[in-house]
């Protein structure tokens, strides 16, 4: 009896351990992290743009970041059934920030980007049939520009992310939707059904940024659109990508409109991107170009600039600001690894790479007061290192400087950062 005892004790002690290291393989977990700081040597007056000869000999000013710092979390369940999510902390805090805003008379504004404490940026269950098909459906990466689809810190050499993209769209754009994907040979292929961008919180500097956040507790979807993304790996080492967005952004809220002349308004948000990457004989070269398209944009602008811009009762997320025709942005960088010249360090996998970047970016390419917002045209260049001690450790630092048409004053900065990326379980 005793034996007896002894054999059922260890026979389910095999298979609790067992149970474990299957649940082990099933659960992921990780995420990654940024801490920068920067010293930049511009006025950061609310007023610098309006009125530059006033603030071209302000003093320099200095900040400490933590950009974004994230959980990501995953289990597989078998059969082909999985679920992801990632939770993200921008910069240390809830999305809840005081700024002061140039279109505010330099008041100080409360702005809540998303409601609660932190930012579910992802929750998804996915059902895979095949390598070729996949199906996914929760809140999902919309992975349109090069920046929403490679945002994490070791997949560009900048301290902060690539400013083009992640000023003028969503960054890292992410909302509910359903999503189908797969890969065939060398072509990789997504297509997605989401809610559409809300009109009413676009902005004459952000574009069509804040167009998919939301201060409620859920996402209104009015309106819907559709993404899509394609990828190619036929070169050994290249990679080459197209992307697009279309969709609906008007009347998108919780507030209908009730004037006759904004009847037919649709504020259809067409996006066009193009990306690349060559990482190969130690080089690794980037580069995007984006257009946007926004109809009626002279029609959104007036409904959103009519909002009280000092209300009480008025709680409107609107930025109560102009909003561009259409928007552009491109950029290219290219770092070499000087470290695959020295045989010890090769061998022990680190790398430093030397690096360079331009930026072309404009919020207001066209439209009826692209003139009143010329500084919203910027050109960025940046050179610095990234220092790599282990493939999922990256040193950031560099040297940037923004430049302006002249009637503006020049933005130059100093920028240093640590990131991690990686997978713990």
């Amino acid at each position: 009896m005793m034996c007896a005892a002894l054999g059922f004790a260890a026979t389910s002690q095999a298979q609790d351990n067992e149970k474990a290291d299957t649940t082990q393989r099933r659960l992921t977990i990780g995420g990654y992290g940024e801490a920068v700081m920067s010293r930049n040597f511009y006025s950061d007056h609310f007023n610098r743009y309006k009125f530059p000869d006033q603030h071209k000999n302000d003093p320099s000013h200095g900040r400490f970041d933590l950009p974004h710092v994230t959980v990501n979390l995953g289990y597989d369940f078998g059969h082909g059934w999985s679920m992801g999510m990632e939770i993200e902390f921008e910069h240390g805090g809830t999305e809840s920030a005081v700024e002061m805003d140039a279109d505010e008379s330099g008041e100080y504004e409360a702005e809540t980007e998303k409601g609660g404490e932190v930012a579910l940026e992802q929750f998804w269950i996915q059902k895979s049939f095949s390598k070729a098909l996949n199906i996914r459906a929760g809140e999902i990466v919309v992975p349109v520009g090069a920046t929403n689809k490679y945002h994490m810190p070791t997949e560009f050499f900048t301290v902060y992310r690539p400013e083009g993209e992640s000023s003028i769209f969503p960054c890292t754009w992410h909302q509910t939707g359903i999503s189908l994907w797969g890969r065939l040979k060398d072509w990789r292929y997504e297509v997605q059904f989401l809610s559409g961008l809300d009109s009413e919180r676009f902005g004459a500097e952000s574009f069509v940024h804040y167009g998919a956040t939301s201060s409620y507790e859920f996402k209104l979807a009015n309106n819907y659109a559709g993404a899509i993304r394609i990828d190619n790996y036929s070169i050994p080492g290249l990679r080459l990508s197209a992307s697009g967005y279309y969709g609906y952004t008007f009347n998108n809220t919780l507030k209908s409109h009730n004037a006759a002349k904004y009847d037919n308004c649709k504020g259809a948000l067409a996006i066009g991107s193009f990306d690349f990457m060559l990482d190969r004989w130690n080089w690794v070269v980037r580069g995007n170009f984006d257009y946007a398209h926004l109809g009626d944009a002279s029609l959104i602008s007036t409904f959103n600039s009519s909002f009280p811009k000092h209300s009480l009762q008025d709680g409107s997320p609107s930025k109560r600001q102009p909003v561009a025709e259409s928007a552009i942005a491109a950029g290219i960088e290219a770092g070499y690894n000087v470290f695959s010249q020295i045989e010890k360090l090769n061998s022990q996998h680190q790398k430093l790479y030397l690096f360079g970047r331009y930026e072309y970016y404009d919020a207001m390419a066209s439209g009826a007061n692209k003139d009143a917002y010329e500084w919203c045209r910027k050109n960025r260049f940046a050179v610095g290192v990234n220092y790599y001690p282990v493939k999922q450790v990256v040193i950031k630092g560099e040297y940037s400087y923004r430049k302006f048409r002249s009637a503006y004053n020049n933005e130059p900065s100093l920028n240093i950062g640590i990131a991690y990326t990686g997978w713990f379980l």
